[in-house]
């Protein structure tokens, strides 16, 4: 079986990309987060991944667009229940590049994180798929999270401290910090 797994960033990919190997599946990677900001996060995340990749002998696609503006603009009338359009952008893209690429099916490596609306993402990706008459592969890579973001530490990843998208990066600054008495 022929996958495309869009991937957001390589710490949160190795575990992906090894458990798909590990069923047989021939993979090719795709780069496609016009959501990560700003253009410093993007690059780091964007040239990581491409180094791994490199080094793991994985395909990779790259659709390369720095996507402010078009994320903002679909964001912009409902900041808080932005994960949607996030995720539409997203798994619309890669399914539509499985699908002019012959691919049997796509994924994500945004199923091995605890901290995404997984159960949303599943029906994002299905809607894709139907869409564009691909399958979309599921997989709950959740349970490999920790051994992932371990693994991206011992080979010196660039390990990020937020989903990519700036409201969060803005958010987890706002968190109350707790006073120790």
């Amino acid at each position: 079986m022929k996958t495309l797994l869009h991937i957001c960033c390589a710490p949160c990919a190795n575990q992906c990309i090894d458990s798909l190997r590990s069923e047989g599946i021939d993979l090719t990677g795709l780069w496609y987060n016009p959501n990560i900001h700003p253009f410093t996060e993007y690059r780091a995340r964007r040239n990581c991944l491409r180094e791994y990749a490199g080094t793991i002998d994985l395909p990779l696609i790259e659709r390369d667009d720095y996507g402010l503006r078009p994320f903002v603009r679909e964001v912009a009338e409902d900041i808080p229940g932005r994960c949607v359009k996030c995720y539409e952008m997203r798994f619309f893209e890669a399914a539509r590049q499985a699908k002019e690429g012959g691919f049997d099916s796509f994924t994500s490596s945004l199923f091995i994180s605890p901290y995404q609306k997984h159960e949303l993402m599943i029906s994002v990706a299905e809607a894709a798929a139907k869409e564009y008459g691909v399958e979309f592969l599921y997989r709950d890579f959740r349970p490999l999270f920790r051994a992932g973001q371990e693994r991206a530490r011992e080979l010196g990843f660039y390990m990020q401290k937020y989903c990519g998208c700036i409201f969060s990066e803005q958010e987890r600054y706002l968190k109350p910090t707790k006073i120790i008495p």
